[in-house]
């Protein structure tokens, strides 16, 4: 009988935090697996995470599975702040007798949504423009770096429209990527689905084409902070975060 109670409070305790919350991306960001989207955290919000990447998700300079650690700020409801740390072991750096993880690259990007879904008319798509890692000032020293560091360069544009089935609604998500790399070229449109299904909302089913590879995989947001997000990359690579939420407003 107890632990009957107990599973019925922990469902109620779920139910209440009704929330359906943008997944969270491998750079750190809002968005959804691996590509970017148009959806916004609530307004204040600060995400503190991180993730293992298998090494299709990263640069040529990660021939081996990797972790990374960030956190991002949703300053106003149109504008997110992230800084993102991927580790490198140390033999990759060129350091043969140092074994496991060695350093660390850095960068930051920032989203801006001019636009807001519905703004104008009821069928306009939330627009959101983006950059990550834009700039480096080791070995190609500009915007939009061709070499060198700024591994994770990346300007792109994401539309999102969610769109209402019955009780369901469906997350439809365009974007376009460019970057200027010779080892990771990203210049392309990507393309994906999100599905929070309307009798459990917290969990949310993600397809996509991130301009590169297909993925599929799900988040799940417990107790309106706790975000865990699995991913597998062509159906057979694992990568998979962790990332809590604090919400100030």
């Amino acid at each position: 009988m107890k632990l009957r109670l107990k599973i019925i409070a922990f469902a109620c305790l779920c139910a209440f935090f009704n929330q359906q919350l943008s997944a969270q991306l491998t750079y750190g960001t809002t968005g959804l697996l691996h590509m970017p989207s148009a959806e916004m955290q609530k307004d204040k919000t600060v995400m503190i995470g991180g993730n293992y990447l298998n090494k299709g998700l990263t640069p040529p300079k990660w021939n081996y599975g990797t972790l990374n650690y960030f956190g991002s700020f949703t300053v106003f409801p149109w504008l997110e702040i992230t800084a993102t740390f991927t580790l490198f072991n140390g033999e990759s750096l060129g350091y043969k007798n140092e074994k496991g993880f060695f350093n660390q690259d850095r960068y930051f990007g920032f989203r801006i949504r001019p636009i807001k879904e519905g703004q104008f008319w009821k069928y306009m798509p939330a627009i959101v423009l983006g950059t990550s890692d834009p700039y480096t000032e080791s070995g190609d020293e500009n915007i939009a770096s061709t070499k060198g560091n700024g591994y994770f360069s990346r300007f792109y544009i994401a539309a999102t429209k969610h769109i209402q089935i019955g009780k369901e609604e469906i997350g439809v998500h365009l974007a376009y990527l460019y970057n200027n790399r010779k080892d990771y070229p990203l210049n392309g449109p990507a393309f994906g689905v999100s599905y929070h299904p309307s009798f459990h909302p917290q969990l949310g089913l993600i397809a996509e084409y991130d301009s590169k590879d297909v993925a599929i995989g799900a988040t799940y947001l417990l107790l309106n902070h706790l975000f865990m997000q699995f991913e597998m990359q062509k159906f057979t690579r694992f990568s998979g975060g962790l990332a809590y939420k604090i919400y100030l407003k």
